[in-house]
Parts: structure tokens; sequence; C-alpha cells
């Protein structure tokens, strides 16, 4: 049988989205199989967007690939181009607020009448594809393929002059890898997702490595050897240069003495060989050292694109860098007190973070204020190293388990972890908003709350 029917005359975007909650979603799964080949593939979305007229041919593409700093990249490429005067279309995933947020064009979120006369679009070719999967015991799109679809639909109607796409897991059979980038961007790449991607870096880097298209250069932000060596070789065999962090380009970041413990910091960006412009310093909105690597890549990438007709003005990229904010990352959502959201979902993420968080930590124990950790993860990530280089940055910790995706890791579990990586014997609340009042009634008003762990419990935090 078909996995869903609807009506798709009148359709409501209440009705668009549980259809679409109905669809079988690997961001609330884990699949199964390094590689991903027993559960992705490209075959669906092809003959997915073929039946809607392959939108995806319509428009250029950057595309972004990396474990780590890919959504922010995506973000300050589409910001820096939209400054420029280029209709841009941006699409980020996950989504912490609504469902909107994933697919903008020139910085703001298409509206909910346009997500629904895209997805009365995509619907019936959606059906058609489950009707034909059924007969052959086989699935029909997945809930990130239909969304992408979605993406590709409005992009195409609204005429963008360019669409700056963020892949949702690993690359080489991700649905956004049907598009043909004029550039290709890896960002960091660590351990994440291993039971799909694979075990180690290297095997990961393969993954982020098939977004790289025959002539299309890559601006690669991977610092490891192994990830570096092997996105190098894959980029050989598909004749595309390499622009490479520390080698082609450099970076330093400074804190901006204007900005505050949590305000943004300065890029220092110096071109060495193969990338066209001149040194320049740039004032970040986005806070934290590993932000400076994400610009620097949106800085290469504008250079490039300026080679192949899109101008960019500097006083674009200046406009750019300096406006673009993401929801979740290291986000102050209240002063009193001082609460910071973060989406660290892996171990690097997660000590990007607590360097960031430093010197706000240390000023809240030079003047004997609490600081709490609040948070929860899915069960299939490091939780045991994530929590580690919490130690002794901390006077409480609240654990909670988010209530809207099943991955979400047992409280017994985050409660051995805590005390495994030396952290003080942490209290628990069975949901998020019960966790943040917790946290924050422990940290007073002179206080800090730090909330890590997963993008799920940043979207619940948020809903509170």
């Amino acid at each position: 049988m078909p996995a869903s029917r609807t009506t798709h005359a009148g359709l409501s975007r209440d009705a668009a989205i549980a259809w679409l909650d109905r669809r079988v979603n690997y961001e609330r799964l884990t699949p199964v199989g390094p590689g991903g080949a027993s559960v992705f593939g490209l075959g669906r979305m092809r003959r997915l967007l073929t039946l809607i007229g392959r939108p995806q041919d319509r428009f250029p593409v950057v595309h972004v690939a990396g474990t780590k700093g890919k959504g922010s990249t995506v973000a300050m490429v589409a910001a820096i181009l939209s400054s420029a005067g280029h209709r841009t279309g941006c699409y980020l995933s996950p989504h912490v607020r609504d469902i909107e947020e994933r697919i903008s064009v020139d910085g703001r979120p298409i509206s909910a009448a346009d997500l629904v006369r895209s997805f009365a679009t995509v619907i019936p070719a959606v059906e058609r594809l489950d009707t034909t999967a059924a007969r052959r015991g086989l699935r029909g799109p997945t809930w990130f393929e239909v969304v992408t679809a979605v993406a590709f639909d409005q992009f195409a109607r609204q005429r963008v002059a360019i669409a700056v796409l963020e892949t949702g897991l690993g690359g080489r059979l991700d649905a956004t890898n049907v598009s043909r980038p004029l550039v290709s961007v890896i960002t960091s790449i660590s351990l994440d997702h291993m039971a799909v991607l694979g075990p180690t870096e290297k095997h990961i880097a393969a993954e982020k490595a098939g977004i790289i298209k025959r002539g299309s250069p890559v601006v690669c932000g991977a610092r490891g050897s192994g990830a570096r060596a092997v996105i190098a070789t894959t980029a050989a065999r598909r004749r595309a240069a390499v622009l490479q962090i520390d080698r082609d380009f450099l970076v330093t970041h400074s804190v901006s003495k204007s900005a505050g413990e949590l305000g943004g910091g300065v890029l220092g960006f110096t071109p060495v060989a193969k990338v066209p412009g001149a040194s320049a310093e740039y004032s970040l909105a986005m806070t934290g050292r590993h932000q400076a690597d994400n610009a620097a890549l949106a800085v290469v990438t504008v250079r490039l694109l300026g080679e192949r007709g899109y101008q960019v003005p500097e006083r674009a990229v200046h406009r750019g860098l300096a406006a673009v904010r993401l929801p979740a990352r290291i986000e102050p959502i209240l002063r009193r007190p001082l609460v910071v959201l973060d989406a660290a979902h892996n171990v690097a993420s997660m000590r990007s973070l607590m360097e960031t968080l430093q010197d706000a930590l240390a000023a809240a124990a030079g003047r004997q204020a609490p600081r709490v950790l609040l948070f929860a993860a899915s069960a299939d990530k490091q939780i045991e190293e994530m929590l580690a280089l919490c130690k002794g940055s901390f006077d409480h910790v609240v654990v909670t388990r988010y209530v809207t995706n099943p991955r979400a890791a047992p409280i017994a579990r985050l409660v051995a972890a805590c005390r495994a990586a030396g952290l003080p014997v942490p209290q628990s609340a069975p949901n998020p908003v019960l966790a943040l009042q917790q946290a924050r009634q422990m940290a007073t008003p002179r206080g800090v709350v730090c909330i890590a762990g997963s993008f799920f419990l940043a979207t619940e935090i948020n809903a509170r």
C-alpha cells in the first residue's frame, strides 16, 4: 500500500506537515550500515525531481558538506551573496524553531503559503513513487528527500540566481547531491554518525568528498592529514582544484574588544596561493574561534564565484559576515542568568563550545556565581567523551531527555556518563522545559547556564 494519502485541494500547512511527518525520517531514526548503502541513495531523489520538472537544473549551486561548521558556512556564503545583490536561496538543516527556517531567500524564510504551494506540487509525485515502490517491496522518498525537493521547487519558483545547499548527512548519498555545484565546500572533519559514515575520519572524509564534481573547485577546511589526503585524492580523480586551509589561505581570529564576552570576533584572512584577492580583516557576528575558519571558507568561496560571473564587492563580504547569525550557535537566549544555547552534538563541537565559553565561565567562577550545564544527547553520540570536556567548568549539572525524538539517550546513561567524566553529581528533569527551569534556579540571576548536546534539545528549549 502507498505510504501516505492526502487531499491536495485546499491543502493547509498543518496538513502538509502532518503528511510529511509520516515519512521515514532519519533525523529521528538511526540508520544502519557503513556508507549508508542500505537506506540511502540518489535514485529516489532523481526520480522525484524528474516528476516535478527537475527544478534543480534551473539555478546554480554552492554545495557544502562537513562534520562541523557547514550550516554556519552556508549561512555566511548566502548572506554575502545576498549583500552583493544576487538573489540567493539558502537550504539548511536541521531547523530549530520552524521548518520554514530550512528554506530561505535573501535571508528571509519562505512563507507558510509558499511552503504549502511547493508541497502541493511534491506530494502527488511522492505518492506516485510510493505506489511504485510498494509493488516492489521498497520505500518511497524519505522525509529529508521530500523537504529537499520542496526547497528546490521553491528556489526555482522564486528564480534565485544561486542557491547555497547544506548536506543533511554525509555527502555522497545525500539528497542534495543531485546538484551540480559551481563550487564545493568541505568544512572540518571529525567523528560523528560513525554507524552510517564509517569509524574513522578517513571514512567520513570519503563520504563528504562525494560532493566533489568534475572540474568544480573545492574549498577545504579539514585539518587532519588523513581527511585532507582523502579529499585531495578524490578531487584529483575528478580534476577539481582544491583550495586548502593553512596552505592556500591562512586564518587568524581575535576577539572584538567592543563585542563583550560572547560577541563576535575578527577574522584575519590571508591568501597564500591560488586564492584571488588581497589580505583583509572582517568583523564576525558569530561567536567563537571556529567561526573564523567557517568565515574564511565563505570568503574563498565567494572570491571563486567572482571569477565565475558573480561579482562580490568587498563591502558585501564585510556586510554579510557582520550580520549573519544562526539560532543555537552559542546563542545567548537570556541575560539574568546568562543562558547560552548551543547545538554542540559531537566531541569537536563540544570542544569548540568550551573553548569559546572559557572566559565567561572563568568570570562567573571569579565572582562565585554558579555555573550550570544543561545536557541531553542522542544515544548514538560519544556522550562520555563530550562530557569529559566539561570537567572542572561547572558547579552543577542537569540532565534531561528530549521528548520529540526517540533517539534521545536515557537519563540513566547521562547520569552515569557525568559521574564517569568527574562532573558534579547531576540532577535530572523529565523534559527540557523543566530542566531549564531547574538550571535557572541553580544559577541564580548572577550565574551562567550552558545548554548543549543536541539540535533536538535546542528545538525543545526554543519551543518553551
